[in-house]
């Protein structure tokens, strides 16, 4: 596999955009930290023409194309302190066995159902609550839910979802990607776009607390979100749903599922590839 370098960026872009509900998180880095910068989220791409493998300077992986590409891709990753990998199973996997990372302890090993749907599409259920602005709800209690957020979705330790909780929920006031359900008055879920291109939005961060689970405030929150996208104009979106009772949820107001996502998250600060 190739660095890419700014002059390739262009054509790596068209290779990512051919596919954009598998390259979200690459996208989505390029947009907001640029190619080779320095912030822990900014990537470095290489590609063979048809696959690409990016590592951001913090170490996450992320991986498109196909699976016969992942020997390459480890190649490139021996020596280095990976945090994780994501990706489409087949090529995360592929990745992960290529680079003898098989039986390195994970705080998350997880494969999730991938759903896409075209907006034009969107069924929007019934019910109560209106959505608002994260910047309008109440910011201790947001902050509470991301860290209960990452604790349960991500395999975080309340020490260190709480480290980083702050920043993390100022990102989201900067970029307004978050909203909240309002029902009589109180909070009762969260939802956001992880990414947003102009055509296609990924959902992440979908948050409800459990002594109010069961009542459809998750897909609702998710499709009045999602109804705000598409007066936007964009198209599509895609989200990865962590269990039986999302799954249900997002197929409810319309989505398909597409493909398993992988999302792999190593211990501590992650583990050097052999090289």
């Amino acid at each position: 596999m190739q660095r890419v370098s700014l002059q390739d960026l262009p054509r790596v872009r068209t290779l990512l955009e051919a596919a954009p509900h598998l390259a979200m998180f690459p996208l989505g880095n390029l947009d907001r930290y640029g190619l080779d910068g320095e912030a822990p989220r900014a990537p470095m791409i290489w590609t063979d023409g048809a696959a690409v493998l990016c590592v951001t300077r913090e170490g996450m992986v992320m991986v498109t194309g196909a699976p016969d590409a992942a020997p390459a891709m480890a190649r490139v990753l021996a020596g280095r302190r990976v945090r994780g990998i994501m990706g489409a199973r087949d090529i995360a996997r592929a990745v992960q066995r290529a680079a003898g990372l098989g039986r390195a302890a994970a705080k998350l090993d997880e494969d999730e159902p991938q759903f896409l749907l075209s907006l034009d599409r969107l069924l929007v259920p019934d019910g109560p609550g209106d959505l608002i602005p994260l910047a309008d709800a109440p910011r201790d209690m947001m902050a509470r839910w991301r860290v209960a957020y990452d604790v349960e979705a991500l395999g975080d330790t309340e020490a260190a979802a709480s480290a980083r909780g702050s920043t993390v929920l100022d990102t989201y006031l900067v970029e307004d990607s978050h909203r909240v359900l309002i029902v009589d008055g109180q909070p009762v879920a969260m939802t956001g776009f992880n990414t947003t291109l102009p055509a296609i939005v990924q959902v992440g961060g979908v948050y409800t607390p459990p002594d109010l689970r069961g009542r459809g405030h998750a897909r609702r929150a998710v499709a009045l979100h999602l109804v705000q996208a598409r007066r936007a104009g964009v198209a599509r979106a895609t989200l990865f749903a962590s269990g039986a009772a999302a799954v249900r949820a997002y197929e409810a107001i319309g989505f398909e599922r597409v493909g398993d996502w992988t999302l792999l998250l190593f211990t501590d600060d992650g583990v050097t590839v052999d090289g």
